[in-house]
């Protein structure tokens, strides 16, 4: 009956002609969609390549407590 690329051919036309008044908009808001995903991307690049990334252990300035349990249990040999 249709091929594939036939039945593309007429999802667009079905579409353009029932939302001609709103493809302006549409396609305004995929490109505004577009530039937030690029910059979005671009950020999280920068963000790997930054030295001290969130993934690095952190190290943290203060007093050393002996664990709670080593009251009760004797030293090991």
């Amino acid at each position: 009956m249709f091929g594939l690329s036939e039945l593309a051919v007429i999802l667009i036309v079905v579409i353009a002609v029932l939302a001609a008044k709103k493809l302006p908009e549409l396609t305004r808001s995929a490109g505004k969609s577009a530039r937030i995903l690029k910059s979005e991307a671009r950020a999280m690049k920068e963000q790997e390549e930054t030295p001290g990334t969130p993934g690095a252990p952190r190290v943290i300035q203060g007093e050393t407590l002996p664990p709670s349990h080593a009251e009760d249990t004797p030293p090991r040999a």
